[in-house]
């Protein structure tokens, strides 16, 4: 018998991506000080969990749920009554370990509700978890003793003695402890992908049949990867309770749970850090647009049309395209025709933007006068210019970015084709 000594070296470019995402965690309300700034932050947090939870179901193991906000809004509801608990002092339980709470509620409610929704798969089985989402939905409105009824449990977060002069009164303090759950939790499902566990869900997605038939059970793997799902909707819950200090029916709603599958496709499922693209994205479009215009739903659903038109793959997967092009030295002869795409586009957006605005304000705000701001003009929305100049603008983007696109498509398809020989020629 002999031993053997073997040495793995350390993968340094991981180390560099976990200690750059640290670094940005650590200094971005630094960059971006102001308290509305450090609000949405701490909101972009909350669901970059929520989207890597709920990515672990349809990215990693393709099981499409309709029903994932059960999961972290259950979290939030049992989070915050062990705040109203704690600050009554019936139990002992610090601010920073409220997210486990909702982890572990989530986490539990995934073992009772997992083993009934994964026992199918595909559209039967988004179809049973939109029933979920739906049931209890009803149940926090018929239990009001425990979910507040309509107005939903408050709470105040700041309770228990100072720790080093940390109360989490100040939402600078509320961030960083978003921050660090975040950071652990994103380790956490990372570490996730690489277990036997995370592979065989990956190869259920493929190819369910093939899985079965080398003696895995599917069902097990998906209800296992669904509890632990649960697990870190549940953190995100209790952290979004912190944040908040109210817990509503909204929280376990099925526009809740689009709202995630939505922010998680645009940011892409195929990529690990897809769902955090989509949560900067996402709570941009529906937090801050909101505050400019009334059209914001109207704006996130375009974009999430033009999304899976053009980028099915989400914003990871373009990125992702694009570093791979500059990867081989090719990205020059792509880089004009991309320009020029980008610039019709955004021609095309104006004049869009312009239409809109002036239509929602000529049909819902002309009673206080038919002329508004925009682009930081006056612009009357009666008058037959500023529909022609929108109009005008609309139509030389929409000729010029499909022009400009043919022109992309052919070298973009060049450039691929000398790629992919390439690495034919290199794997020969």
């Amino acid at each position: 018998m002999t031993n053997s000594m073997t040495y793995k070296p350390m993968n340094l470019g991981r180390w560099i991506v976990w200690g750059l995402f640290a670094l940005v965690l650590i200094f971005a309300p630094m960059l971006f000080s102001s308290g509305s700034s450090i609000s949405l932050l701490s909101q972009i947090g909350t669901v970059m969990i929520f989207g890597l939870s709920y990515n672990m179901l349809l990215g990693q193991g393709g099981m499409l749920s309709f029903g994932h906000a059960v999961y972290s809004g259950l979290g939030a509801f049992f989070a915050i009554h062990a705040m109203n608990l704690a600050t009554a002092g019936k139990i002992w339980m610090p601010v920073t370990m409220i997210p486990l709470v909702g982890g572990f509620a989530g986490m539990f409610f995934g073992i009772l509700f997992g083993y009934v929704t994964t026992k199918k798969s595909g559209t039967t089985f988004a179809m049973i978890t939109l029933g979920i989402v739906e049931l209890v939905f009803a149940c926090s409105l018929m239990f009001p003793e425990f979910f507040g009824g309509e107005g939903g449990i408050s709470t105040n977060r700041v309770y228990g003695e100072k720790f080093l002069g940390i109360t989490f009164g100040p939402q600078i303090q509320v961030y960083y402890l978003i921050a660090f759950w975040l950071f652990i939790s994103t380790i956490g499902m990372f570490a996730f992908t690489q277990t036997p566990l995370g592979r065989i869900i990956n190869a259920v997605r493929d190819n369910p049949e093939r899985v079965e038939f080398i003696g895995y059970d599917t069902q097990w793997a998906r209800y296992l990867t669904l509890i632990l799902s649960g697990f870190f909707a549940g953190i995100s819950g209790g952290l979004s309770a912190i944040n908040f200090e109210i817990v509503t029916a909204e929280n376990v709603s099925a526009i809740r749970s689009g709202g995630v599958l939505l922010f998680t496709f645009i940011g892409g499922v195929g990529f690990f850090f897809g769902p955090m693209i989509g949560a900067i994205v996402g709570v941009f479009l529906s937090v801050m647009l909101s505050d400019f215009t009334k059209a914001w739903q109207l704006y996130l659903g375009v974009f999430f049309i033009v999304m899976v038109m053009y980028a099915p793959g989400g914003i990871a997967s373009l990125i992702m395209l694009n570093l791979r092009v500059a990867k081989y030295g090719r990205f020059g002869r792509v880089w004009p025709h991309l320009w020029a795409v980008s610039a019709m586009a955004l021609v095309c957006l104006f004049g869009l933007v312009m239409v809109i605005e002036m239509l929602y304000h000529l049909t819902l705000e002309s009673a206080n006068g038919t002329e508004m701001k925009l682009f930081g003009f006056m612009v009357d929305t009666a008058a037959p210019s500023g529909w022609f100049f929108a109009g005008t603008l609309l139509a030389i983007g929409i000729y010029g970015f499909w022009h400009a696109r043919k022109s992309f498509k052919h070298a973009w398809g060049e450039v691929n084709t000398e790629i992919e020989d390439l690495i034919r020629r290199a794997e020969a």
